[in-house]
C-alpha cells in the first residue's frame, strides 16, 4: 500500500519529468485515435480535440505550468517543422494533376487564403478586438510554425495565434464533410484541397481518412497555403490593422 505522501511525492517527481508529459501527450493521442476509430472516424469525434481535451483537463487538475508541459512536449512540437516540409511529398506525386489543374488552383488558392485572413480580421476587429488579438488571428488557416512566426512578425502573441491555429483546424475538420456533402461537392481532389487550404493539418489529416486522393490534395493545399499566407499578411494586414486602429 503507497502512503498518500508517498503518493505525493512520487507525482511531483514524476510531473517534473519532461518524459512524463511527453508520455502523456502520446497517450492521450493513442486513447483518442482509438475513440475515432471505433466511431467510424465520425467528424465530431476527432482525435485532436480529444486529446487536447484530455491533456488540458490534466494540466489543470494537477497545476502543472505550461512551460513544464512544453519541456516534456517540445519533441512534439519540433516535429511539426520536418513535418510541414514533408508536404512536398504528395505535391511531387501530383504533379501531374497538379500542372493539368494550375490555374484553377492558384484562383482558389489565392481567394481562399485572402478570405482566410480579411474574414477573421475584420469581424474581430469590427466586434472591438485589440491590435495583438488581431495580428494573432490573421495567420489562423496556415500552419502552426508559420502562424507564430508570422504573429511575431506583426505585433500578435505567437502562442495566441497557435490556439486559434488549433480551434480552425478542429472546426474545419468536423465541418469539412458535411459541408461538401451538403454542398454536392464530390470530387476527392477538390474537396482535400479545400480542407487543406482552410484547415491545415488537422483538414489534411481529416482528408486522408476520407480518401487518399483528399488527402494529397490537401496536403498540397496546406504547404502552399502556409507560402501564400507568408505573402500576402505582409501586404493586407498594416491596412487592416490601420482601418481597425483604436480612435483617440
Amino acid at each position: 500500500m503507497i502512503l498518500p505522501h508517498r503518493a505525493s511525492d512520487i507525482w511531483v517527481y514524476l510531473s517534473a519529468n519532461p518524459l512524463f508529459w511527453l508520455t502523456a501527450v502520446l497517450v492521450s493521442y493513442l486513447f483518442s485515435d482509438w475513440l475515432s476509430e471505433k466511431s467510424g472516424r465520425h467528424p465530431l469525434v476527432n482525435t485532436v480535440a480529444i486529446s487536447a481535451a484530455i491533456l488540458s483537463a490534466l494540466i489543470l487538475a494537477t497545476g502543472t505550468s505550461y512551460q513544464t508541459f512544453f519541456d516534456g512536449a517540445q519533441f512534439v512540437h519540433f516535429l511539426l517543422g520536418p513535418a510541414t516540409v514533408a508536404l512536398a511529398i504528395p505535391l511531387y506525386r501530383n504533379l501531374g494533376r497538379v500542372r493539368a489543374n494550375l490555374m484553377p488552383m492558384v484562383f482558389a488558392l489565392t481567394a481562399g487564403s485572402l478570405t482566410a485572413i480579411v474574414t477573421a480580421v475584420a469581424i474581430a476587429g469590427w466586434l472591438g478586438a485589440p491590435q495583438t488579438i488581431l495580428a494573432s488571428l490573421a495567420p489562423k488557416s496556415a500552419t502552426t510554425p508559420i502562424a507564430m512566426s508570422l504573429a511575431a512578425t506583426y505585433g500578435g502573441i505567437p502562442s495566441l495565434s497557435a490556439v486559434f491555429v488549433l480551434m480552425t483546424g478542429v472546426f474545419g475538420a468536423v465541418i469539412v464533410s458535411p459541408l461538401m456533402n451538403a454542398l454536392g461537392i464530390r470530387d476527392f481532389a477538390a474537396r482535400g484541397f479545400a480542407a487543406g487550404l482552410a484547415a491545415h493539418g488537422l483538414g489534411t489529416a481529416r482528408a486522408f481518412q476520407v480518401d487518399a486522393t483528399a488527402g494529397a490534395f490537401a496536403g498540397i493545399a496546406l504547404g502552399l497555403n502556409g507560402a501564400m499566407t507568408a505573402i500576402i499578411i505582409p501586404v493586407v494586414l498594416p491596412f487592416l490593422l490601420h482601418l481597425f486602429a483604436p480612435t483617440a
